[in-house]
């Protein structure tokens, strides 16, 4: 990408998201809203260019496009079974657990997503990164066996990520 189109653009997709958003938001479509959309859609990525780090290399949007579907399904599926706890298991009998995920990934953005992806996710929340950025601190409602969870969470999600972020 050239300089100066940088300078102007410096995230095309987050302008054309941007526009897109804000004509949805509008309930109608009229050149008014497109134009208006745009204009927000290149001055707010163009503001805010300096707080945002280099782009991910190597991210596989194809990938990342599968990812997201696998990850509506699993809140849908955490949805029923939090409510199943909810009505099925006493307070007493609820064995929440704190789980320490040792990361490989490495990249932030990648991280970012692991963490949105866990907290997005009913019954579990991302609670805290280490210092350092190798380990995830995660808490579960509800589990007879924390090292399944952290298993699974490795496996499903982090494995998959290395591979959108590689």
């Amino acid at each position: 990408m050239t300089r100066a189109f940088r300078w102007l653009l410096p995230h095309p997709f987050l302008t054309l998201l941007l526009a897109v958003v804000w004509i949805l938001l509008q309930n109608q479509v009229s050149a008014g809203m497109v134009v208006f959309g745009i204009i927000l859609g290149v001055i707010i990525p163009w503001m805010t260019a300096v707080w945002w780090p280099d782009t991910p290399q190597g991210f596989h949007l194809g990938k990342m496009v599968s990812y997201s579907i696998m990850v509506i399904w699993d809140i849908l599926v955490a949805n029923v079974e939090v409510a199943w706890i909810v009505l099925t298991v006493p307070n007493a009998k609820l064995k929440p657990a704190w789980i320490v995920i040792p990361l490989d990934l490495r990249q932030p953005e990648a991280i970012t997503v692991l963490a949105g992806t866990i907290t997005l996710t009913p019954g579990t929340v991302s609670a805290d990164l280490s210092d350092e950025g190798h380990s995830l601190l995660v808490h579960v409602l509800h589990t007879d066996d924390p090292d399944g969870v952290r298993d699974e969470i490795k496996t499903r999600y982090e494995a998959r990520l290395k591979e959108i972020f590689a």
